[in-house]
């Protein structure tokens, strides 16, 4: 185990590396997202596979090279399970034992959830603040990605599903938004990703409702001096 200096040097480098790599690793993070949505609806040309493996290799790198500089490995793992686990997808998604055991849709899921982990990181990190522009930045990405995974899953369904991806980027917007559908999933992962945007759903009209709340506290706290002078 590192000494108390050694640890407070290795945690200092180790912030100025997330800091020096913050504005290119939260571009990747953001292209990332996009590759994922071609990749989900239309599935990607052969350059565009080129830059998702590169851009994985970049996401690798990185942290690889702050779990050698941090002190405490254990801590930094336990911390970054989400992160670990959406590097290791792409490597599971070449074996063919996930195709035989027929988990790939399985493993889609958990992509999807994992890549929007890191497309709100990376949103957080380029809106500096978390005000109404990060709100509205993990909201269009929310529902970019989550209407991506619906289409993947509920495509060709016995009931139809969304033949189209406008279709299923209507439906996502109409679920964020609470407005009721006359459709709803039928496999497994696309219930558990419609139960996911429903839970986001609800945390945005809270958000939105607080914020008008306070805008209207507001108003009336600056207009109430105004009439007591008046008087």
């Amino acid at each position: 185990m590192p000494e108390p200096s050694e640890s407070r040097q290795r945690w200092r480098l180790l912030c100025q590396i997330e800091q020096g790599l913050e504005t290119p690793m939260a571009v990747l993070g953001l292209a990332w997202a996009v590759l994922l949505v071609v990749d989900l609806v239309r599935g990607l040309p052969p350059a565009l596979a080129v830059a998702t493996d590169v851009i994985w290799g970049v996401f690798v790198f990185d942290f690889a090279v702050r779990f050698l500089v941090a002190p405490r490995k254990s801590l930094y793992l336990r911390r970054n399970v989400v992160t670990i686990l959406s590097l290791a997808l792409p490597a599971f998604r070449m074996l063919r034992f996930f195709t035989a055991l027929r988990l790939v849709r399985g493993v889609r899921l958990v992509r999807v959830l994992t890549s929007l982990n890191r497309g709100i990181r990376s949103a957080r990190l380029t809106s500096r603040r978390r005000g109404f522009g990060y709100v509205l930045s993990v909201t269009v990405l929310v529902t970019m990605v989550g209407a991506a995974g619906m289409h993947a899953f509920e495509r060709g369904g016995p009931t139809g599903g969304f033949q189209t991806y406008g279709d299923s980027l209507w439906w996502t917007a109409m679920l964020l938004t609470s407005i009721a559908s006359e459709y709803w999933p039928r496999t497994l992962e696309g219930r558990v990703l419609c139960l996911v945007l429903s839970l986001y759903g609800y945390g945005l009209f809270g958000y939105f409702t607080a914020m008008l709340a306070s805008f209207f506290v507001g108003q009336d706290v600056e207009t109430r001096p105004r009439r007591l002078k008046g008087d």
